[in-house]
């Protein structure tokens, strides 16, 4: 093994050389290539169900979303809205409350949120609401905070399914996820074909869509920081790009303790940082704090004609929220299914938390900055990153110097965890010859971490343009084969939180609360 990853890093170092010089063409090869495969998806996945009827609502309302906003919004009323009832509880097992040693499973409530956090915690939290804010106004906030509210049943649903499928595999390892509850869950519903296509559906699409939204989009941001912060870095954006990879290889091979005992501490910090930098600039604006609230509400129900109208801020919150907290997609379900528990539904208790984390609080903030420097208006037509930390600049110079360390780690935190949802969606896929050799597939596993880790350094050279749109697309395509799935399987969970609750009445809580670990 360790000769394996000797070989992969010295690959690593040879490619710089070779990517810089060839890095424009391969821009051209990589967008001609992609650029009919997202015309065919945004066909299908943005097609507007309205306009095709003939009804205008003055703007265009995706499919996806309307499928992601059912999801969220029928599993929010047939859970009673567990979102609100169980937050209490959610956060007493995150503390370690219920906490057993001898529990199934390789990490913690804290290590699995933290992981999953770390993955939906990303750039898209600082790009993304700023391209939120400039197409939709400040009201595309007010529905952001609804999207993620709502999308925190849906997380519910999936990582309870998540753990009650998952596999113990012969190393002691766990498999879990979507296509674990699809194949299996499906078949006890006498779906088995039908379960075993949306399976390979959503591996297929979780294998190839962790190479764009997982790496190569986090790494490109991250030197596009760079290189705006400190100019000289433009002629070695490769080196940095071979840095990153480097720092994910040497945590990804660990596999998800390795990547779980990073986020725990990592993940902490950032959200911290950044939060608290989100105050500063707050509160030295506070005045005009209720006239940003306002803005908010009045953009969320009496909006400009020119952003689409009330449907438009609407749909423009809701899509940023999908992409930002993944509720729905079914990508965490991978990272929660491997915590230690005895009772499945304790981790989507637990993963309530994580919408609310990443979009309630984490993007709210974000949205807060560049309302309340007003900024929100976008007068120079900066784009994500650019804007967020031209907000931040209002207040201090020095301020966009603090946003560079904070991006690495929003982005870096993302790269590892996608790389364990890509890893374990490439082993189900591949788990047909490798199930009796876990040789094999520890070998097949090394293979899927060396691409990644190559895509992950050329991100940092290529424009992206289409290989990320197509990325982006299979990723939202996930939450098709992921929510029948939860639908066909909710009155499961129903059960599971029924038997939970009458259950937990007879536990008695730890009376010290260890660190977790």
């Amino acid at each position: 093994m360790k000769k394996n990853i000797s070989i992969a890093f010295l690959s690593l170092i040879s490619l710089p050389l070779i990517a810089q010089s060839t890095s424009t063409s391969l821009d051209e090869k990589a967008d001609s290539f992609f650029k009919p495969i997202v015309s065919v998806l945004d066909k299908i996945l943005f097609w507007d169900p309205f306009a095709a009827v003939g009804v205008d609502l003055g703007t265009k309302v995706p499919i996806i979303i309307i499928w992601l906003i059912f999801g969220a919004v029928f599993f929010t009323f047939y859970f009673k809205f567990i979102n609100f009832r169980g937050f209490k509880h959610a956060i007493q097992l995150v503390t370690g409350v219920f906490d057993k040693e001898d529990h199934e499973g390789e990490i913690s409530h804290f290590q699995a949120i933290a992981t999953a956090c770390a993955s939906t915690v990303g750039l898209g939290n600082i790009a993304g609401v700023a391209v939120a804010i400039s197409l939709g106004g400040p009201g595309a906030t007010f529905w952001l905070i609804v999207a993620g509210l709502l999308g925190m049943t849906s997380k519910f649903t999936e990582c309870t399914l998540g753990v009650k499928y998952r596999k113990i595999n012969a190393d002691n390892t766990v498999s879990g996820g979507p296509m674990y509850y699809l194949r299996d869950g499906l078949a006890k519903k006498g779906l088995k074909k039908t379960g075993a296509i949306l399976a390979v559906i959503f591996a297929v699409f979780a294998t190839i869509g962790a190479f764009g939204i997982g790496n190569m989009f986090q790494s490109n941001q991250v030197v596009a920081q760079a290189v705006v912060t400190f100019p000289f870095l433009v002629e070695y954006k490769i080196w940095i790009g071979l840095l990153i990879a480097f720092f994910v290889g040497i945590v990804i091979i660990g596999g998800i303790k390795g990547i779980a005992n990073v986020n725990d501490k990592l993940f902490p910090i950032m959200a911290i940082l950044y939060i608290v930098s989100c105050l500063v600039i707050i509160g030295v604006n506070y005045t005009h704090l209720g006239e940003t609230v306002v803005l908010i509400f009045k953009g969320a129900f009496t909006p400009d004609a020119a952003k689409g109208g009330f449907v438009g801020v609407m749909i423009m919150g809701f899509r940023r929220a999908a992409f930002s907290n993944e509720a729905g997609i079914g990508s965490a379900a991978i990272a929660h299914s491997t915590v230690k528990t005895q009772k499945p539904v304790t981790e989507g208790f637990v993963s309530l938390l994580e919408p609310f984390i990443d979009t309630v609080v984490i993007c709210t903030m974000t949205a807060f900055v560049i309302i309340i420097t007003g900024l929100y208006t976008n007068p120079d037509n900066l784009a994500g990153t650019q804007l967020t930390s031209a907000a931040f600049s209002t207040v201090s110079s020095w301020f966009p110097y603090l946003m560079l360390p904070i991006i690495f780690l929003f982005a870096y935190t993302t790269i590892i965890s996608w790389s364990y949802y890509g890893v374990k969606s490439f082993d189900f896929l591949v788990g047909n010859f490798t199930e009796k050799h876990i040789g094999k597939r520890i070998y097949a596993t090394r293979i899927y971490q060396i691409f990644f880790l190559i895509f992950t350094m050329l991100g940092s050279v290529l424009s992206l343009n289409s290989v990320v749109d197509f990325s982006d697309m299979l990723v939202l395509s996930m939450a098709v084969p992921n929510i029948i799935g939860l639908l066909i399987l909710a009155p499961e969970v129903k059960q599971e939180l029924n038997e939970y609750l009458i259950w937990i009445k007879t536990q008695t809580p730890n009376k010290k609360v260890k660190t977790q670990k």
